[in-house]
Formats: structure tokens, sequence, C-alpha cells
């Protein structure tokens, strides 16, 4: 949330002629410019730190792709979280048909170019991912600006494969003080709340060396410490045991005496959306034979499936289908007017399907589009019906049979060789499997294409 947390100041000396001493603090983009000393003291640093204020999301407070009930809780920002490039997420032409594992690491280097200089968070996979912001004090004697603070706080989020445990790591950095301030022994807390869950009630165990207050001065010198938070299974909801949950980092801090901050005293800054789930089709159902472990982490936002329409790419035949789809979709069988496939963005995404039978009669309306535009040979030379959306989600060729609401004909079929058919598919359901994609409106993913 990018706000001013207190802007005051006093009109002069009090009446028993001490000096009257204020804090202003503000909260901002990390890595945003911030005005210099003498520019706070001239008045035209005030107005433009107060005008970064007024041109922030108000409240907003978790990412634009987050998915399921933690989406509800608070407001989603406007803007897109950073990313990978889709280029570089998809890599070479594949020599082999193998979905990409997804990161779950992340340097704090990679956190800061991430993020940049206007974004609130940077999604480098459902596994890993960071948010930040800038705190910045201006120190007020008789309403003139004596003093200004600063120091930057980046979190990052991880989770290792197969596990019910995520770490987040905090860092501290660019404390900087120019002028007259009472910084170095201002007190700082730092706490990782966890609002909500769904369903609520969820107990958490806690581990790392998070140090709860630490002076300016010392966490300057500290730097970086971690706080790990860890869901047991069987706390959640339905066959495959699903808890939602906001992580919320909060920053706080006083003024030493005789300087006073008046109203909030620091700010919940951002939000992140962990989730738990053991469904059974997906990787460690079991634990491994460890009923305490089963199941594992991840974060709950939309994620992206990369397809490749490069020379040498095995699923490139199906990639271009659906590039077709996505930017000439009158060119598309069967023939719909003002035709928009979903997947495209966050706002519509697709959503996977574990039903057999779903399956079946999406794969079967698209077989019948392929015959009915390219007759009942249309497999001469090897080939078969692809259709996009995917017959594995609830998108897919009949959902029009199941949800009479939605636009009849909103698909693609194409004949394509059936090598690129099934390399398409393998790398769809590797790519389910690697980031825990579940069934229903709960989860989603988008899908993008290189060239």
């Amino acid at each position: 949330m990018l706000a001013v947390v207190s802007a005051t100041a006093s009109a002069g000396a009090s009446a028993d002629g001490r000096d009257d001493l204020k804090v202003e603090s503000y909260v901002l983009p990390v890595g945003a410019a911030t005005p210099l000393l003498k520019e706070l003291q001239s008045g035209q640093g005030v107005r433009q730190l107060r005008e970064l204020a007024a041109k922030a999301e108000p409240g907003v407070g978790l990412a634009r792709e987050t998915v399921g009930p933690a989406a509800s809780y608070a407001p989603i920002s406007r803007r897109a979280s950073g990313t990978v490039p889709a280029s570089e997420a998809a890599g070479p032409a594949r020599a082999g048909v193998t979905a990409p594992q997804p990161a779950r690491t992340m340097t704090f280097e990679e956190c800061k170019k991430g993020l940049g200089s206007d974004k609130k968070f940077f999604v480098k996979s459902r596994f890993a991912v960071c948010d930040g912001a800038s705190f910045l004090q201006t120190w007020v004697r008789n309403r003139q600006v004596v003093g200004e603070s600063a120091f930057n706080v980046r979190v990052v989020g991880t989770i290792a494969k197969n596990s019910r445990t995520i770490d987040f790591q905090y860092y501290f950095t660019d404390f900087a003080t120019t002028g007259t301030t009472g910084a170095a022994s201002m007190p700082i807390t730092t706490k990782g709340n966890i609002p909500q869950s769904w369903p609520a009630g969820a107990h958490y165990t806690r581990g790392g060396n998070a140090p709860g207050t630490k002076t300016f001065a010392e966490l300057k010198a500290l730097r970086t410490f971690h706080e790990t938070v860890n869901a047991k299974p069987g706390q959640g909801s339905g066959n495959s045991d699903l808890l939602f949950s906001v992580y919320e980092p909060a920053i706080s801090y006083t003024p030493p005496a005789p300087w006073t901050l008046s109203g909030d005293m620091g700010g919940k800054l951002f939000m992140l959306a962990p989730r738990w789930d053991a469904a059974s089709y997906l990787a460690n159902s079991t634990g491994g034979g460890n009923p305490a472990k089963k199941g594992a982490a991840t974060f709950s936002y939309i994620t992206t499936l990369v397809l490749s329409a490069k020379q040498g790419a095995e699923e490139r035949a199906e990639a271009a289908h659906i590039r077709t789809a996505f930017i000439n979709p009158q060119d598309t069988k069967p023939y719909m007017s003002a035709k928009k496939v979903p997947g495209q963005t966050v706002e519509d995404p697709l959503h996977r399907t574990v039903s057999a039978t779903r399956r079946d009669n999406n794969r079967k309306a698209a077989v019948k589009q392929c015959r009915r535009y390219w007759g009942a040979n249309y497999t001469n030379g090897g080939k078969e019906c692809d259709e996009y959306p995917f017959a594995t989600t609830y998108e897919g060729a009949a959902e029009h049979d199941y949800d009479p609401e939605v636009r009849k004909f909103n698909f693609s079929v194409k004949p394509i060789p059936k090598d690129d058919n099934r390399a398409g598919g393998n790398l769809l359901q590797g790519f389910y499997g690697n980031n825990r994609i579940i069934d229903g409106d709960n989860d989603g993913f988008i899908v993008k294409i290189v060239t």
C-alpha cells in the first residue's frame, strides 16, 4: 500500500518554549525516487511525497494474480506483478517434451530487479515470490524539516518441492539518514501476521529467527532474517484438504523521545496468499508414508503455461493454433461472431478439471467440429483434432453443454500433426503437476505463446 502513514506538523514551539518535534512517515514503492533534504526543506520535496501518496492505489493489499478466497479479502492491485518474460520461461526449443520445473529459489538481487521502481509484487513462480516497500521519515522541528531517514524492506517467499513449509526471508536495506534525526535509536518491529484463513481457525507452526523489535541501527547491521510457516494437513476443506490464507508482513516503529509520530505507527504493507493442499492427483499426496507431511504448499496465484511456436519446438503446431485463436479468432473454427477465447489474461483464466467425464465430453465436442469442417478423413496424414481451450479445462469445447449461459462455440479446433498435439498434451500435464494446479475455480492459469 502506497500511503502517508502520518503527515503532521506543529504550528511552532510549544507554549513553554520547548521545540515541537514531529515525524512525518511515508510508505512508498520500493526503489521510488525520493526528494533530497534540501528539496524537503524548500517545501517542494514534501509536495512531491504527498503527490506520490495521492497517486497510490489506496488500500491495495493483494497481487493482481491472486486466485481463490484470498482474492476477496482485500483490494486487488490494478498493476500486473513483475514476472519472468515468457521468452525466458520457455527457453530454447526443446529437444524433449518436458515441462520445465518452476523456480523455487529467489535471491535478493532477483527480487530487487523484479520489483524495479514501480512493481508491488514480483512472481517468479508459484513457489518464489517477493514484495517490498520503502519507508521514509521526515524529521520536523517547529514545522521546519531538519532531517530525513529511510530504509527499504523486501520479503521473499519460497517453497521447496513437496514441502508444506514456506520460508519468508526479510531484507532490510538502503538505510540512510541526512540532517538531524533520531533515527539510529528508533525501534522498528516486524511481524508476519496471518489475519485470515479459509477454513477459519487453522493453526500454523512458526520457525526461523525473526528478531521482533530492533532499532534502526541494529536492523542496518542485521540486514536479513527469516520466518517459516507450516500448516499441518487435515485442516483444509474437501477431498483435496485445501487451506488458503493471507500472510501480511507488518512494520511498525515509534520515534525516540522527544520526537513524536501521530496516527498509525507503521503500515501493513503487502499481502501474500499461501495455499496448502493434499490433492490425490498431485505429488506427495501420501507424504511418502508420513501422513503429517502429505501434500505441499504453493502461493495462490494464477500462473502461466508457456508454449513455443519456434522452429524446432515439438509443440509448435499446437502453439501456432492457439496463437491464431488469440490474435485472429475470426480465422478459427467453429465460426462464432465476436469469438474471444479465455486464458489470455488473469481476469479470464482457464480452470483445470480432473473429471474424466468432463474431459471426454470436451474432446467429443471438439472432434465433432473437426469432422464438421474438415470431414471424416481429417486424420489423414497422421493428424489429430487439437482443441483450445484444452479438454482438461472447464472452458473446453463442451462448456456450453454444462452452462447454457456461456457463449456457444467459444473455442477453436484444428487438425494438427499427432506428434505436436501429443507433445502439447504432455507439456500441459507436466505443467499441472509441477505447479500443483488444482481442480476448480479456486485456481487458474493463462497461456503465453513465444515465437
